[in-house]
């Protein structure tokens, strides 16, 4: 569970950051959520986004992939959100 603090630092990251995970029209597919795990392995903070043509709420969709994956729901802003999960090999971000 992040504090508040913690939140705080990584929303900070997260506003340079571009989107770089995408649900579509499919919604959220077991191929969206192994290469989340992927990319959360090797970056810890991705900035994701439900596209338009999509039927799932984003809030919805953001912590649904979050449970799935084990990782923390930091921020659902419109359409956009940010995930973090703590690197098992090796941890990049430094928390607060």
């Amino acid at each position: 569970m992040l504090t508040g603090k913690q939140k705080h630092f990584l929303r900070s990251m997260g506003n340079e950051m571009d989107a770089i995970l995408q649900i579509g029209k499919e919604g959220l597919t077991e191929a969206v959520v192994i290469s989340t795990n992927e990319v959360l392995e090797t970056r810890e903070l991705i900035k994701g986004r439900v596209l338009t043509n999509s039927m799932e709420d984003p809030k919805a969709a953001a912590e649904n992939l979050a449970s799935r994956t084990g990782a923390e729901l930091v921020q659902v802003i419109g359409r956009n959100f940010l995930l973090y999960r703590e690197s098992k090999k090796m941890p990049v971000i430094v928390l607060p």
